[in-house]
């Protein structure tokens, strides 16, 4: 399986904390997202059904609106 790179933004208070978590469980940071990626995905999974690889949610299955940019 091929490992990609995310960048993502995110506020210094929480990269502060999930730092300090990560170094509570003994997980770099990159590690702990990972497992909470993860937990998010086997959570998602138990409750609805297996995400099928490279597929992408229909408009009508979206919880969340797509949302137009306004200009």
């Amino acid at each position: 399986m091929a490992v990609k790179s995310v960048s993502i933004r995110i506020e210094e208070e929480m990269l502060h904390k999930i730092a300090y978590v990560a170094d509570y469980e003994g997980r770099s940071i990159n590690s702990h997202i990972l497992i909470l990626i993860r937990n998010s995905i086997k959570e998602f999974e138990d409750k609805n059904e297996k995400i099928p690889i490279g597929k992408s949610v229909e408009p009508e299955d979206n919880v969340r609106p797509y949302k137009k940019n306004k200009g």
